[in-house]
């Protein structure tokens, strides 16, 4: 492979050393690490060299994720739900850096999860586990064969309090794989289901978490996640050196969103005095109207000491479905080794997306709950009104790669993917036409590389890719300053985005030596990704309102040194990542509590300036060592470099400091069948931010706050226990 493509085996994925999968993730890959918007361990972004794959709605993804070779990224924003793979079920995880191969949104580069079946793993393995902060979990995993048919099943349960206030989760989550074989086929049908809440606690400014380290502004904030994926897969394999693969799929998915928030509706300079108004988008104010026509009066709105506030709801309901199919060839083609593969998708999406927004009060006595009136806001003008928007999505790609030995020692590789996308948006409501619209879009992404072994242990590899990402329906729907949306609560009817292409280069050095009785394996390269027409998400005027635009170029550039080293009873590794991410063009964006704004709100961006919420560096190293043949112990340290809090893309603020933690784990295997193990999160119980940006400070006056900075904090000290039988 022409690229620094890493993977992580099942064992990677254990809950004895990780546990969660992301944790798993950013303990497993070098370039990874995790930043968090929800304050919810199940619901974090991952960050590979810059580019974000994130279950909130509103984040700019550049990452594709596989669950047995099918996108899921889900339609309607490309997020990823992180919290729908179980990952117990998990057999192999393959990231590959900018590859054309593997459509839209593969921009950073892409995960593929390939899924256990019952030909893959024999046996019955049962696991229950708990620990700090009301954590326990329980799972079971199953599989095996008879002859030419084969069955796997996994199922957890998971209950967590959250450390943080009234942040708890619940995850439910079943994997099912049912396989025939024969002497050239093979067959599988996979179903995976979820039902998962999650109570999430965002940033809270630091004012607020210097007084109290769990605590939150503004609750309720609530997600509920549902998903029903089936998959059919085949492949045959009529010699030795031809493969041909399909597979086909329906998914569904739902999400149910409460989210408590300030408001722009207010019962002072109003019109009419008598009743509440809101501010329209020009800045006049006018009288509040619920959905109901009628005004609300001013007097009894508020009971002293109190603010208004909102509740904003959203509900999405996805249905995407779609199928791929690719031949493979590893015939010899003039006397030298040869990999061909050509291959075919068409993924098809249908999203119903609906919103509203209920009036509500912020009692000082019982901050930071907002407390919902019955009143639903209908306020078009101020863009606060309900909305039903229908989505409808076509992505079809045609693919081929071919690596071709030009000697015992050079490797060429080339390919490159044809992708067409297109959308179409309509207002379901019939209140807002300027919703309705069709958007097409179309991109040739080639790629070439070599790898070449300069000795048997050391090769030389380098690789140049184009890739894509076309607009999401989400960021069509929102994509007007002047019209700015209550993200993810509110659309309208926006001007066209022009799609991201970004071009990769990238060169390294791999090898692997025996030292020392033991085995050193290593990494070092650089890369570089331009993305022209890049698509950023801009705070707006209106508090919780935000825009999508282009923004230019940004580039994103950077180091990346691995080692790892293994030798009887000892495993240990070290690895060091940057991530230069700067703005390659002057812009005018609108931050409007960024204390750097000029009196409209708006910050200057020039060349060189960097991106905002990446950091830019990641250093881990660790080491497992197993002091007898039944009992392990293991350290971590993971080390991320400093960051610009979101909303300060002009670098005048200072950054959200760097942090480091460490972490340790040990298993005892009482029996072949009975092992214990145990992990401690933040040994050292320090306190660091995940995360930073900007609110308005005027919110809730009560407070008294004059921070305008508002950051998601680390979980501090956390120790689990758990036991697992093997049959």
């Amino acid at each position: 492979m022409p690229a620094n493509v890493q993977t992580l085996s099942s064992s990677d994925f254990d809950t004895a050393t990780a546990p969660s999968l992301l944790e798993a993730l950013a303990r497993g890959v070098p370039g990874v690490s995790l930043s968090d918007q929800t304050g919810s361990m199940f619901q974090r972004d991952l960050n590979y060299r810059g580019f974000i794959a994130s279950p909130v709605v509103g984040t700019p993804q550049g990452l594709a994720v596989y669950q047995n070779g099918v996108r899921i990224n889900e339609v309607f924003g490309d997020i990823v739900n992180w919290d729908f793979i179980p990952e117990n079920a998990i057999s192999r995880m393959t990231l590959v850096p900018s590859n054309p191969v593997y459509g839209l949104n593969a921009i950073g580069g892409a995960l593929s999860f390939e899924m256990k079946n019952g030909f893959t793993y024999h046996g019955v393995e049962d696991e229950t586990s708990g620990g700090s902060y009301g954590r326990i979990g329980t799972s079971i995993q199953a599989g095996g064969q008879k002859d030419n048919v084969s069955g796997y099943i996994a199922a957890d349960a998971i209950d967590d309090a959250g450390w943080r206030q009234d942040s708890p989760s619940q995850l439910r989550r079943l994997y099912a794989d049912a396989g025939l074989r024969g002497d050239n086929t093979e067959f599988h049908l996979t179903l995976t289901e979820a039902d998962n809440h999650f109570g999430a606690a965002a940033a809270t400014p630091i004012e607020l978490l210097n007084q109290d380290w769990s605590s939150v502004y503004t609750v309720p904030q609530t997600t509920h996640n549902q998903l029903t994926f089936l998959t059919a897969s085949a492949s045959w394999k009529p010699s030795d050196t031809l493969t041909y693969q399909a597979v086909a799929y329906y998914r569904n998915f739902q999400q149910a969103h409460v989210d408590g928030n300030g408001t722009d509706a207010q019962n002072a300079g109003c019109p009419d005095p008598t009743v509440l108004c809101f501010p329209n988008l020009d800045g006049s104010l006018s009288n509040l109207i619920t959905t109901g026509g009628q005004t609300v009066p001013a007097a009894g709105a508020l009971a002293a000491p109190s603010v208004l506030g909102e509740i904003d709801r959203t509900w999405t309901d996805t249905n995407s479905f779609g199928g791929s199919a690719q031949v493979a060839s590893s015939a010899d083609l003039l006397g030298h080794g040869n990999n061909f593969v050509f291959g075919l998708s068409v993924d098809r999406g249908l999203v119903q997306f609906s919103t509203t927004s209920e009036l509500g009060t912020v009692n000082a006595n019982t901050f930071p709950f907002v407390i919902g009136s019955d009143l639903f806001i209908d306020q078009p003008s101020g863009d606060v009104a309900p909305v039903g928007l229908g989505a409808q999505t076509l992505y079809t790609g045609v693919y081929t790669t071919d690596t071709f030995d030009v000697t015992k020692r050079l490797a060429v590789t080339a390919g490159g993917r044809f992708n067409v996308a297109q959308m179409t948006l309509t207002d379901e409501l019939g209140n807002d036409p300027l919703l309705d619209g069709r958007h097409d879009y179309s991109h040739f992404n080639p790629m070439a590389g070599a790898t070449y072994k300069l000795t048997p242990n050391l090769t030389l590899y380098g690789d140049y890719a184009i890739a894509n990402r076309a607009p999401t329906p989400l960021e069509l729907a929102c994509s007007d300053p002047l019209r700015p949306c209550l993200i993810d609560n509110a659309l309208v009817g926006d001007p066209e985005l022009a799609q991201v292409v970004t071009y990769t280069g990238e060169a390294g050095l791999r090898g692997h030596f025996d030292i020392a009785h033991g085995q050193l394996n290593w990494t070092l390269g650089a890369y570089r990704a331009l993305n022209t027409n890049d698509i950023i998400d801009v705070a707006s005027p209106i508090p919780g309102h935000e825009s999508f635009q282009n923004a230019g170029n940004t580039l994103r550039q950077g180091i990346e040194a691995n080692a790892s080293y293994k030798r009887d009873r000892w495993n240990a590794y070290a690895n060091f990542t940057s991530v230069d991410a700067t703005f390659r063009n002057a812009l005018i964006l609108s931050s409007p509590f960024n204390p750097f704004a000029d009196a409209n709100g708006n910050i200057f961006v020039v060349p060189g300036d960097h991106l905002t919420g990446i950091p830019d560096y990641r250093f881990k190293a660790g080491a497992e060592y197993q002091i007898t043949d039944p009992w392990k112990f293991g350290a971590d340290l993971n080390v991320v470099g400093s960051q610009y809090l979101v909303g300060d893309e002009s670098n005048q603020n200072p950054k959200v400091p760097a942090y480091w933690i460490v972490n340790l784990h040990s298993s005892y295997k009482v029996s072949s069948h009975l092992e214990l193990f145990g992990l401690i999160k933040n040994l050292f119980d320090r306190h660091y931010y995940l995360s930073g940006t900007f609110f308005d400070v005027t919110s809730f006056p009560y407070l008294n706050l004059t921070d305008p900075r508002t950051f998601v904090p680390g979980m501090p000290f956390a120790a689990y226990l758990g036991v697992r039988a093997t049959l």
